[in-house]
């Protein structure tokens, strides 16, 4: 048994000697504080995807960055990443604490690094996320120069409000939208306005009887190719032009409009496509517009960011060679 001292200097045996020291038991999930240096391996990981890469970032050994990613998901009691036979996949749990602790960590490490001499620390990549579609055809070819100019990009594809919500919570600088974000915390600066138009092949088209934005009768047998089951754009495009609503199924869904354009080309049937993604297939004659309403369906894409979000010159640097590109589009 042992006692505390009375200068409370910590405790003695009953016979005055010094007490063995305690020593605290392995940390349980939720159990303490989560280590700071456990929660910057582990956000170097998540935005890596490759234990290699983020210890080579961090200037640690690979399998101290293993042992670290394995000691939070211990005191977590989640798992955090899963092994793929390149890098690593982040779950659902890493993705959610990323977006919580990726703004704080960066600030804090902002103020740790300023004034040291000598510090030559890899660039932050620049997070940019958008429609797969936007971001491959439009985007990348002309940020394609700043990443040569040693300004490191990581893309991200998906639907807007998963991004959106990305974006709100750190893990993306950037952010491409069709949607416009609510509230104050997200700043968007409209970029490119799409213009909706109905395609098919020439041969398709000689089948087609006279269409009117009055009657889209014509087109109840053509097969249509649409970006998802519930015919999202196409929707859009009868309600808008033809003033009526599409009921038909479609023969083909593809869940990327690069592959509506390739199935359409093919000879699959008929799709509505913004037309800077087939504007080649128009002029080469490999796809014909089968109407040209005088009020086409636009839709206008945002550049999106965070409100507020500490000025950083990569960041900087590709949101300007966006809205300078985005005037000729």
């Amino acid at each position: 048994m042992s006692h505390q001292n009375a200068d409370g200097n910590g405790p003695r045996r009953d016979d005055g000697g010094p007490a063995a020291p305690q020593v605290r038991p392995p940390s349980t999930a939720g159990d303490g504080p989560l280590d700071l240096g456990l929660l910057r391996t582990f956000l170097a990981v998540h935005r890596a995807r490759s234990l290699t890469t983020a210890a080579r970032v961090l200037g640690i050994s690979q399998p101290t960055v293993t042992a670290q990613v394995r000691t939070l998901e211990q005191q977590l009691g989640r798992q955090l990443f899963e092994r793929l036979p390149r890098g690593v996949a982040p779950t659902g749990v890493a993705d959610e604490l990323a977006g919580r602790i990726a703004g704080p960590l960066d600030a804090l490490a902002e103020v740790a690094d300023r004034g040291r001499e000598g510090l030559e620390a890899p660039p932050e990549p620049v997070h940019l996320a958008g429609p797969a579609e936007m971001l491959s055809v439009r985007a990348l070819p002309v940020l394609a120069p700043l990443a040569a100019r040693g300004i490191p990009l990581r893309i991200t594809t998906g639907l807007a409000e998963e991004l959106l919500e990305g974006l709100h919570g750190g893990r993306f600088d950037l952010v491409l939208s069709a949607v416009r974000p609510r509230g104050r915390t997200l700043a968007a600066v409209p970029l490119m306005d799409e213009e909706f138009v109905l395609v098919t092949t020439p041969g398709h088209a000689a089948g087609i009887g006279p269409l009117t934005c009055e009657d889209a009768g014509p087109l109840s047998e053509v097969p249509l190719v649409a970006y998802a089951e519930d015919l999202p754009i196409l929707r859009r495009y009868w309600r808008h032009v033809f003033r009526t609503r599409l009921t038909a199924r479609p023969a083909v869904v593809v869940p990327d409009l690069r592959g509506v354009l390739a199935a359409v080309v093919a000879g699959a049937g008929a799709t509505v496509l913004p037309r800077y993604l087939c504007e080649a297939e128009l002029a080469s004659g490999a796809l014909v517009e089968l109407l040209t309403p005088e009020d086409p369906p636009i839709n206008t894409g945002f550049l999106v960011a965070r409100a507020g979000a500490p000025d950083r010159p990569p960041v900087e640097a590709v949101r300007e060679r966006l809205l300078e590109a985005a005037r000729s589009w």
